[in-house]
């Protein structure tokens, strides 16, 4: 089934800020309707989104994801009024619960009862968005003129259903092919109209080239606790035991060894541009409405692999 939604990373890996304006436009020329954030050890999500509501003129623009942990549902509320009001309603609000590691890790903050907060702060910004006042006696000073959708990160089942119940879509990340069933699963019974979000890591060059790379990223990624509970929870506890084991045990090149490599295949989309394509296809075709393409590649390959890879 084709899809009329494509979207791109931003920022991009090894490119200042200032210099994103050419490659958004570039993206928006090619045909990308979306442009979606992530939020990890660079910027946080919505800078770049603010400099592309200036740079373009049809491009939807996301945050893929802002967690909740970090920013509190009042500030929340201000920031996505100003995103959509500085791009005149293009703008789409995707939250999540982040992970353990950057929330307590990184932030000292306890990572508590994370459907709870997310869904707690969902209904917040559900009043607030609509220029309400909320329980806590907030309102925004201006109603916005345009609505605000919200996106949920959801990984696995009840995440996934709050999105169905109170969300305008799902975003999972870090997913198999052969995964994307038991998540399709999940939304059964989704509104029409609700999306699929998922972002991908695109390595071009072929397997001896990237590799080292995939295998560092892989082990970094999926031995985070909720990303290893969410393989756990596809079926593929096994697979990534050893690898998980070696983290825990501060070992990281005999986690980056242990990387089970059909599983990176799976996970990752590797190889010429061609063959990136065809696996994004097949992700279309097995239910994803929006894949976000993540380009991992120098600076100067950056426009070469946004036209390749372009709907």
């Amino acid at each position: 089934m084709p899809t009329d939604r494509w979207g791109l990373t931003l920022p991009l890996p090894g490119v200042p800020l200032a210099d994103h304006k050419q490659f958004v436009q570039l993206a928006e020329a090619e045909g990308y309707t979306d442009l979606w954030t992530g939020e990890t050890g660079g910027p946080d999500g919505f800078p770049p989104l603010a400099l592309s509501a200036a740079w373009t003129e049809r491009a939807r623009l996301g945050t893929g994801i802002v967690g909740v942990f970090q920013r509190g549902p009042a500030l929340l509320t201000q920031q996505a009024t100003a995103l959509t009001d500085a791009s005149s309603g293009r703008f789409v609000l995707g939250i999540g619960a982040s992970s353990d590691r950057m929330v307590a890790g990184w932030n000292r903050i306890p990572f508590e009862r994370p459907l709870s907060k997310v869904e707690e702060t969902l209904d917040f910004l559900r009043v607030g968005l609509a220029g309400e006042r909320t329980e806590t006696g907030f309102k925004l000073e201006t109603a916005p003129a345009h609505p605000t959708p919200i996106v949920l990160a959801a990984l696995r089942g009840k995440m996934l259903r709050l999105a169905v119940e109170k969300a305008d879509g799902a975003f999972p990340n870090f997913l198999p092919l052969a995964g994307l069933p038991r998540v399709v699963e999940g939304i059964a019974g989704a509104p029409e109209g609700f999306e699929l979000l998922c972002r991908f890591f695109c390595i071009p060059g072929e397997r001896e080239q990237v590799e080292p790379l995939a295998r560092f990223m892989f082990s970094s990624y999926v031995t985070v606790p909720v990303y290893a509970n969410f393989f756990r929870w596809l079926g593929y506890g096994e697979e990534i035991g050893p690898m998980v084991e070696a983290w825990e045990a501060k070992d990281r090149p005999a986690a980056a060894a242990a990387a089970p490599w059909d599983l990176i295949e799976d996970t990752f989309l590797v190889g010429p541009p061609e063959a990136i394509r065809e696996r994004l296809d097949a992700y279309v075709a097995g239910g994803i409405t929006l894949p976000v393409i993540t380009p991992i590649t120098t600076p100067d390959n950056h426009a070469a692999l946004i036209k390749a890879l372009a709907p």
